[in-house]
């Protein structure tokens, strides 16, 4: 059913991810329930069969990142969506879709643990589980909604980016976000940008087709299984034809491409929006992104998801009062925002400092501190409680009045 451009709807940030994902391709969702995401489950149980797609409930998380994995190598756009201990259940089949560079995107809506820990509780301690959870050095995209309306944007550029550049995308998500509704105005089906996977250009059995030969991008064109043509799929090292290999310097030329594919677009992949003043957007104010009034000594936040708004409300008002403040919202998580990070260290000099806010104990302050390299002064502000921090807590922080 095509989408009205001009007829606001109030949705769930997990429905927006389910209507998002239909919208840029998925016709396969294999999963099981868990709190808080099981209504992107629900949701597409329904909407998936309206437009020819397969709905899967499995047995455990394991077996619902296999059946992704199989239905993307069968030529389906292929998602699913879990929390927490399911989203350690999956790592191992995270790993194996880096390696054999099968499309696939992963929601994980984020509540506290470790372990079961707060259910149905917001929490953003997975970041580093999400770049690292599955073993080795692998590729991986992930992105953090702040809104309803992002969380529908990005599911998409997630689908995107995972089918472009095949490699697993992971749509970060907190439990705030997942929960709430907002009014948002969807855009018509026509409008959105749709990114399919690279196909081959050699016909069904040539024997020229190699199923892991490289484009100029360094990302290998995707043969449907069943199309006739020869295809081996490995978690192994593996040379071209994806058959096993044990040269330790062809094994290391493969993960270096497996990376570099990714690094050569980090700069359309890397994004963030700035608020600074009356400003706000993906980039600077124009004389801020020039140089001038850089090193102003200024307090820049660092926030992301749900925080990220309590952030945005905390500087708003600190600078009606008259106080020097910016916010830095991630978006992009991994690739992570080096340059940006770079960029609030240039506002911060002078006597200011950059202030990390996140629902952790300092796994994005730890990034942001490395990308800065000592440029400025870094600080964290955590908690871990299964409590969103307030706008309140974020202006006594910057404020000093914390505990005064």
């Amino acid at each position: 059913m095509p989408r009205r451009a001009d007829r606001p709807a109030l949705l769930q940030g997990n429905e927006a991810c389910a209507r998002g994902a239909v919208t840029a391709g998925v016709r396969f969702f294999a999963g099981y329930p868990i709190t808080p995401s099981s209504e992107i489950a629900e949701i597409l149980a329904r909407l998936l069969p309206q437009v020819g797609g397969k709905f899967i409930q499995m047995e455990d998380e394991i077996a619902s990142m296999a059946a992704v994995i199989g239905a993307s190598l069968a030529g389906r756009k292929a998602m699913t969506a879990t929390s927490g201990p399911g989203f350690s259940l999956k790592q191992e089949n995270i790993g194996y879709a880096a390696m054999a560079e099968v499309p696939c995107v992963i929601v994980n809506v984020q509540r506290a643990g470790p372990s079961t820990g707060l259910p149905t509780s917001p929490a953003q301690g997975d970041v580093m589980q999400a770049r690292w959870g599955t073993h080795g050095d692998h590729p991986v995209v992930v992105m953090c909604p702040s809104s309803v309306k992002e969380t529908y944007d990005l599911v998409i550029e997630c689908v995107n980016w995972s089918e472009v550049l095949r490699v697993p995308a992971v749509l970060l998500m907190d439990e705030v976000v997942a929960h709430m509704r907002e009014n948002v105005i969807l855009p018509r089906d026509d409008d959105v940008v749709i990114w399919d996977r690279p196909a081959p250009d050699l016909p069904p059995g040539h024997p020229d087709f190699l199923a892991y030969r490289p484009g100029p991008d360094d990302v290998p064109p995707m043969a449907r299984f069943g199309d006739g043509y020869r295809y081996h799929v490995t978690g192994l090292h593996h040379d071209e034809r994806g058959y096993p290999l044990h040269q330790g310097s062809k094994a290391e030329e493969l993960v270096r491409r497996l990376h570099r594919k990714v690094e050569r677009r980090r700069r359309e992949l890397t994004k963030v929006e700035w608020t600074v003043g009356e400003h706000s957007g993906p980039a600077l104010p124009e004389g801020l992104a020039e140089g001038r009034g850089r090193g102003a000594g200024r307090t820049v936040v660092v926030a992301y998801g749900a925080v990220a708004r309590s952030a945005e409300e905390a500087c708003r008002g600190l600078a009606a009062e008259g106080r020097d403040v910016a916010l830095l919202r991630l978006v992009t998580l991994w690739p992570f925002p080096d340059e940006a990070c770079r960029l609030a260290a240039g506002l911060a000099a002078g006597g200011g400092e950059i202030l990390v806010v996140e629902m952790n104990l300092g796994q994005v302050a730890r990034e942001v501190e490395r990308a800065v390299g000592g440029r400025c002064p870094v600080r964290h502000y955590g908690r871990v409680d299964g409590e969103l921090i307030t706008p309140a807590e974020i202006a006594a922080e910057i404020t000093g009045q914390r505990g005064s």
